[in-house]
């Protein structure tokens, strides 16, 4: 007997399906911890705010209601450089005292207000911080945007990123003056940041790249040194390439040792792994670069936003968090290169950062939500606190199983496969994610969003596609070139997979994306016919348009992933789904900020109207306060529901 696969009751769960509110309504999101002695620092984003970034910090080891906050409402602290930001908050403890300098999106001004009380830390570790002053604003006007800061102690300034009229500037700002003009200290030839000054004062290290390519393709770590009035001179190309040259090599994240020695991450192996170099030597080619290390595996991630941290001094020791196979862990390694575990339970890290024998970083697993790890490297002890208390109980999490098929070209490819709850076993409905950058990686991390839909009864496949990070440049380069081909067949091979498996019904399987992941959904629909139903966020449908109307940062990203513009036009016309919206035959559903500098509403805009007039079913949702990537939580919501119904209705499930 044929089964009836339109029984509802094979869908069922018996658990209470978890809610949209719990699942992205409250979640909020941590960003670019630090460790300051007997401190922790952070920026929370809280999205029941609008998505207002604030500073918060309390003593080591204490409870998160002892938290104190820096920067209340209205502060918004948030940057705009290369559109994506981040870095928008400096750090600077000096004795008693904390010196912060930040980025105030209400204004997009640089601001910094100084607090004592760092070593007046009780037995109770009650707070003690008191501020000394009102903030200071510390420019004027700007028609630019700031980012990535570090303060020159010798020289009492703020040295930052300055993004303006198409350029990158290396700019600085006196932490003592009212309404400044940025004072320009170097101009590369392109795009710059993640600079970093030696332990003596002397020397500035900075990573440059240049259009097309983005950093994690070819970029340089370059050396300077400051003159009596603060420039930067003697300039010395120390690793990395640039595009015209054969083999392309990346650099992340320079950081100096209090030994005045160097390290960065660089992919000339192929894969991102730790090189040190002392540049107080000639550095005439070759560079004396030594290896830290030689493993399979990535210690660094693409630099899509400033802040990002995997590797940091901690006394005489590094710490670094490495990836493998799209799971991270921490790293404890010394100057001649031994190397030992710092054992701890989490496996999706970010934000790594270290003083002395203390390391903290935002951390998660496939049952703990995102929170801030410490870590006492002395007795290694470790603390984990959640931003929240747990909202499922572990036993009604799906855990991901790592699920390896056969992708493009016949290459072993890699997705993290959730299984429905109480599964009985019977083929199931499946959403396939597809995850944004491209260069992304899909990790193992709590995903309440992913929960939301496997308490649901529903399976999803969370697909690393060719060109995810975390598996070494030959997986990240799959892509090159083949960007709407690859990733399209990868997440269609998945799904497919799966329905072999018995694992997915072949009736029910939709697909969700946005961004890049968007274009990946689009694509999947035009050119398979593996899909019933999609959701699309701020998706690219037009490759066309996108070298044309996308924001500086990205302008080039398009000639590693689809090929020269315009002598590989026919390309980009083969591969644009609004090209080809006729192939489009399933209901789609659209999420669309109206502020979006990336992906230009007028994409969403054109290919929901084409498919509207072949009376394919299509819902638009636009918000006209957000940009690229919603903050907002009721956004956040309104998009996990009305998706949600929109698959419901459309899959008669």
């Amino acid at each position: 007997m044929k089964e009836n696969v339109n029984n509802p009751q094979r869908f069922l769960n018996p658990l209470k399906p978890l809610s949209a509110n719990l699942a992205v309504g409250e979640t909020i999101t941590i960003k670019e911890p630090r460790v300051l002695g007997d401190w922790v620092l952070w920026l929370e984003q809280r999205p029941n705010e609008g998505g207002r970034v604030t500073a918060l910090i309390r003593p080591w080891g204490a409870s998160e209601n002892l938290a104190q906050e820096l920067t209340p409402a209205p502060m918004n602290l948030r940057s705009r450089v290369h559109t994506y930001g981040g870095g928008a908050l400096t750090s600077f403890p000096e004795g008693d005292q904390l010196l912060l300098v930040w980025i105030d999106d209400n204004d997009r001004c640089l601001w910094s207000q100084s607090w004592k009380g760092l070593l007046k830390l009780n037995k109770e570790k009650e707070l003690g911080l008191t501020s000394l002053h009102a903030p200071l604003c510390l420019s004027s006007n700007p028609d630019y945007a700031l980012a990535d800061g570090l303060i020159d102690s010798c020289r009492k300034r703020w040295i930052g990123v300055m993004e303006r009229d198409g350029r990158d500037f290396l700019v600085s700002f006196f932490l003592n003056k009212e309404n400044q003009l940025p004072t320009v200290i170097y101009q590369p030839n392109d795009f710059l940041g993640y600079a970093v000054i030696s332990p003596d004062g002397e020397r500035i290290a900075w990573v440059e790249w240049q259009q097309p390519c983005m950093p994690w393709e070819a970029s340089q770590l370059w050396l300077g040194c400051f003159n009596n009035a603060g420039e930067i001179t003697e300039r010395k190309l120390l690793a990395g390439s640039n595009s015209a040259q054969s083999r392309a090599k990346s650099v992340f994240q320079p950081t100096w040792l209090p030994t005045g020695d160097l390290v960065v991450a660089e992919d000339s192996s192929g894969w991102w792994n730790l090189m040190m170099l002392d540049p107080r030597i000639d550095v005439e080619v070759p560079t004396p670069w030594r290896s830290l290390w030689s493993i399979e595996a990535e210690t660094a991630m693409p630099q899509w936003v400033y802040g990002m941290a995997t590797t940091a001094p901690a006394g005489e020791k590094i710490i670094n968090a490495c990836c493998n196979n799209a799971s991270w862990q921490i790293k404890l390694l010394t100057r001649d290169g031994s190397i030992s575990d710092c054992q701890q339970p989490f496996d999706d890290l970010a934000g790594l950062h270290a003083d002395q024998d203390r390391v903290v970083a935002i951390a998660s697993n496939s049952v703990t939500e995102a929170g801030l790890l410490e870590v006492d490297l002395r007795d290694g002890k470790w603390r984990h606190t959640k931003v929240r208390e747990p909202i499922m109980q572990e036993a009604d999490i799906s855990v991901p199983e790592p699920f390896w098929f056969e992708g493009f070209s016949g290459e072993l490819t890699h997705a993290w496969y959730y299984p429905p709850l109480n599964w009985n076993g019977l083929p199931a409905p499946l959403l396939v994610k597809t995850h944004s950058g491209p260069t992304g990686m899909a990790s193992k991390g709590l995903n309440l969003g992913i929960q939301f839909w496997t308490s649901r009864g529903w399976g999803v496949v969370d697909v690393n596609y060719g060109g995810s990070t975390g598996f070494g440049r030959e997986y990240r380069e799959r892509l090159k070139g083949g960007w709407g081909e690859v990733d399209v067949f990868d997440c269609s091979a998945a799904a497919k997979a799966l329905v072999t498996a018995g694992k997915a019904d072949s009736q029910f399987l939709a697909i969700e994306g946005g961004s890049a992941g968007g274009f990946t959904t689009l694509a999947c629909l035009c050119f398979t016919d593996v899909f019933r139903v999609a959701a699309c966020r701020y998706a690219v449908s037009d490759l066309i348009a996108m070298t044309q109307e996308t924001h500086r940062f990205e302008k080039g990203y398009l000639d590693h992933l689809i090929g020269s513009w315009p002598d590989d036009r026919q390309r980009y016309l083969d591969r644009s789904p609004l090209m080809h919206a006729e192939k489009i035959n399933c209901p789609i559903i659209f999420f669309q900020g109206m502020q979006d500098q990336v992906v230009h509403p007028a994409q969403t805009e054109r290919i929901a109207s084409i498919l509207k007039k072949r009376n394919i079913p299509v819902e638009v949702h636009t918000f006209e306060e957000e940009g690229h990537g919603f903050r907002n939580s009721l956004v956040k919501i309104q998009v996990l529901e009305a998706t949600e119904q929109f698959f419901k209705t459309s899959l008669g499930i």
